[in-house]
C-alpha cells in the first residue's frame, strides 16, 4: 500500500500514540523535510529525542514521546501566508493565543510562525502543533 501523504501519517501515528500513552513509535519512510519538523518539535519540547536506523527501505525513525502533545495535524492545502496575515491563520488552527506552533516553511527554510514573524518573513504553512 502506497501512502498519499506520509507527512500526514507521521502525524496521525503521533497523535494516536500519544492518546494511548505510548513512550516511542516507530515510523517509516524518513526524509529531509519530516526530519527538520521532528528537530522543531523536538526544540520547542513536543517530543523527546528522536533515532534515525537505516534499514535499506527508507530508514526507520523512532521517535521518543513525552506526552506534550494535545493535538497535532498537517495543513492542506498549504496555504501561503504573508506577515500580515499570520493572526488569521493562528485563529483557525490553534486554540489560544500564544499556545501551540505553526510550521511554515520560508525561503531561509522551515520554522515556526513566531521565528517567521520575528525575521518578517512569509511562506506556506506546513503543519500545526500544540
Amino acid at each position: 500500500m502506497t501512502l498519499n501523504d506520509p507527512l500526514a501519517n507521521i502525524f496521525s501515528n503521533i497523535m494516536n500514540s500519544e492518546k494511548i500513552g505510548k513512550n516511542q513509535i516507530c515510523i517509516t519512510p524518513s526524509s529531509k523535510l519530516i526530519k527538520q519538523i521532528l528537530t522543531l518539535l523536538q526544540d520547542k519540547h513536543y517530543i523527546g529525542s528522536y533515532t534515525e536506523t537505516p534499514d535499506g527501505k527508507g530508514n526507520l525513525l523512532t521517535i521518543h514521546l513525552i506526552g506534550a502533545v494535545n493535538n497535532c495535524g498537517v495543513i492542506k492545502p498549504r496555504y501561503a501566508v504573508q506577515l500580515d496575515n499570520y493572526t488569521k491563520y493562528e485563529k483557525r488552527y490553534l486554540p489560544a493565543k500564544g499556545f501551540g506552533i505553526l510550521l511554515v516553511s520560508t525561503p531561509k527554510g522551515l520554522m515556526t510562525h513566531d521565528e517567521a514573524k520575528e525575521q518578517k518573513l512569509g511562506g506556506r504553512l506546513i503543519a500545526y502543533c500544540y
